[in-house]
């Protein structure tokens, strides 16, 4: 049974003001403005440490905090708003007064989705939701239906990656706060466009945390890499897992968010008989039952353990889909030929073929680098639950200098690696600038108020690249130059920026519009190598028939190597029409294909580092 926390606004100006405190004796609600007041609020016996109190004449701006046993004042743990910083008074919204267009929005599902992740700071110069709305028709041009948008919790300062927030149910002022995010949602809907948030319920971030002031939101049965685990386990954990039901079903109720994506759900500590998982996924389905929209919930993990992504009535957690990082790797791998790190288990052709097929590389084999077996199968779920990428946030960011594939592979690389991850089976993502080979590296930034915090993540992020001997000196995350060189600069008057855009252009709108990536299962889809040419052939057909029927079979050949490369392929009588080979001058390639663009069973010649892709005509 949800609760509802927080400050709650009803249209006769009462305020109902509630906060978890189970091991309090007292809690007192200080108002701030417009005037001071100290109001003793009251617990409900049988509400399991929650107190509570309804005050009349209480407007919008309001400013509060709650004192628990006489100790210090905090902002409340609920805090729609923080417009004094992480540290000052929480301010009583409205969140429902906004004025929504969106009525006959359904939602997109997520196999339809062609993702594109974004950071609110970096994204525009203003920095702003302001700045994502003004970019909207751009992002509609180029092919895309989601978006999804870094943390926005309210975080210390004004630049962080958002994963360092602490107040979860306030979103970032230096955005736009609440009302611009609401803006940002309604005008994505009314141009087409689907909206993921990422969401962070595994950790939270130090400076501002003030929940221990509360309760046992925390517990130490754990360890984390971040400290003491949340606690959704442990003795009075029914409130802290309220606390992020109540969130998650808020942006979906009050901001119309389409899905969300879970930060590390392999930390989140959970032993019980219902994992928070499955009690998040029922809520969830609970709210698209009753609104009749389409609700989607991702799981970023790195376990490849299917019971995540798998239905509540067999056992799983019920998400409807998960970040495949192994995809990622194998691709990055070969790509670039970096071993070093995680990269160890990757890098060949071999490898990048089972990421194709079987989602999972590490399936229960040895892994080098964790130095064990590791993963299970992913079969039995479909290309439609998995989401891939070249390149996203995290493999960007957490490079010691923040380097994007376009500072790492030739311009031929670059759109080999579109072609590699836009025609594969599974839903794309593509991360901010790729689509015109932004320059400008991705770094990791904050602006913390505590000089011993400070200190402690500029040693942290120094430490963590000893792994990778990364030679060049760790940028300092503190600096607002690292925030700056981080920001999207938008040459698209380039002329390989253009080029590259038009490619991500025409393969995102072919892949939207053909119907062999309608079919997700998995044998509509099969791989085969050529690894002493560097090649890869992914066969698509659009057919759900069984044994497969050969209609709108499509064929792409991928050569990751250095050199031009002599293949046949199809039978006898076949025809088939090149759509698209990435090294033609069109794409500032040079291509040895027969002007037609037709050809039978005879040899072709695959450009170094290029792609085509053809369909059985």
């Amino acid at each position: 049974m949800r609760k509802s926390i927080g400050a709650h606004l009803k249209a006769n100006n009462i305020c109902t003001f509630t906060v978890w405190a189970p091991t309090a004796t007292t809690v007192t609600l200080q108002l701030v403005s417009p005037k001071q007041q100290s109001i003793p609020m009251h617990q409900d016996p049988a509400s399991s440490g929650y107190w509570e109190i309804a005050l009349p004449g209480i407007e919008p701006g309001a400013r509060y905090q709650f004192k628990v046993d006489q100790k210090d004042a905090r902002p409340d743990p609920a805090s729609l708003s923080q417009p004094e910083t992480v540290h000052g008074p929480s301010d009583v919204v409205d969140l429902h007064h906004y004025a929504w267009r969106d009525k006959d929005w359904k939602g997109i599902a997520l196999e339809k989705m062609v993702i594109y992740e974004l950071h609110v700071g970096t994204f525009t110069q203003q920095g702003t939701f302001e700045g994502v709305i003004s970019k909207l028709d751009y992002l509609v041009d180029l092919g895309i239906n989601a978006i999804e948008v870094m943390p926005i919790s309210q975080f210390p300062g004004n630049r962080n990656w958002g994963y360092d927030g602490v107040y979860p149910f306030a979103v970032q002022d230096s955005y736009g706060g609440f009302a611009g995010f609401q803006k940002l949602v309604d005008a994505c809907h009314h141009v087409g466009i689907a909206v993921v948030l990422d969401v962070v319920y595994n950790h939270m971030g130090p400076e501002g945390n003030y929940l221990n002031d509360f309760g046992p939101y925390f517990t130490d049965k754990y360890a984390t890499p971040w400290g003491k685990a949340l606690n959704f386990d442990d003795a009075y954990c029914d409130g802290a897992r309220n606390f992020f039901i109540e969130n998650a079903c808020m942006w979906f109720e009050a901001f119309h968010v389409d899905a969300l994506r879970l930060d590390a759900v392999h930390a989140i500590k959970d032993f019980g008989a219902k994992h928070f998982l499955q009690e998040l996924s029922d809520e969830v389905n609970a709210i698209a039952d009753r609104t009749g929209r389409h609700l989607v919930l991702i799981g970023e993990s790195d376990l490849n353990d299917p019971k995540f992504i798998s239905p509540r009535k067999k056992g799983g957690y019920g998400l409807d889909g998960q970040w495949v990082d192994e995809f990622h790797h194998a691709l990055h791998g070969v790509l670039t030929g970096e071993s070093q790190g995680y990269y160890e288990d990757f890098g060949s052709l071999q490898i990048l073929k089972k990421a194709y097929e079987e989602t999972y590389v590490y399936n229960g084999i040895y892994s080098p680098h964790r130095k064990k077996k590791f993963g299970a199968s992913a079969a039995g779920h479909n290309f439609g639950q998995f989401i891939v990428f070249a390149q996203n946030h995290d493999q960007v960011g957490n490079r010691m200098l923040g380097e994007r594939l376009s500072s790492l592979v030739s311009f031929e690389a670059l759109k080999l690696a579109a072609g590699a991850f836009l025609l594969s089976p599974y839903v794309p993502m593509l991360f901010m600038g790729e689509e015109y080979g932004e320059t400008n590296p991705f770094q990791y930034f904050i602006n913390h108020t505590d000089p011993g915090l400070v200190k402690a993540v500029r040693e942290g992020r120094a430490s963590e690249f000893k792994a990778f001997h990364s030679k060049g000196t760790v940028p300092d995350p503190q600096s607002e130059e690292t925030f700056q060189k981080s920001t999207l600069q938008w040459n698209l008057d380039d002329a390989r920026a253009k080029v590259l855009f038009q490619l991500y252009k025409t393969l995102i709108h072919f892949r939207s519009t053909h119907p062999a990536f309608d079919n997700f299962d998995r044998k509509s889809f099969k791989v085969s190598i050529f690894e002493e040419k560097g090649l890869l052939i992914l066969e698509k057909t659009g057919s759900k028939s069984s044994p497969p029927i050969p209609l709108n079979t499509l064929i792409t050949i991928l050569n990751f190597s250095s050199q031009a490369a002599e293949i046949s392929f199809g039978v006898k009588d076949e025809i088939w029409k090149k759509i698209l080979d990435s090294s033609d001058a069109k794409w500032q390639g040079d291509a040895n294909l027969p002007s037609s663009g037709k050809t039978d069973s005879s040899a072709i010649i695959i450009q170094s580092e290029s792609f085509i892709l053809f369909e059985r005509d």
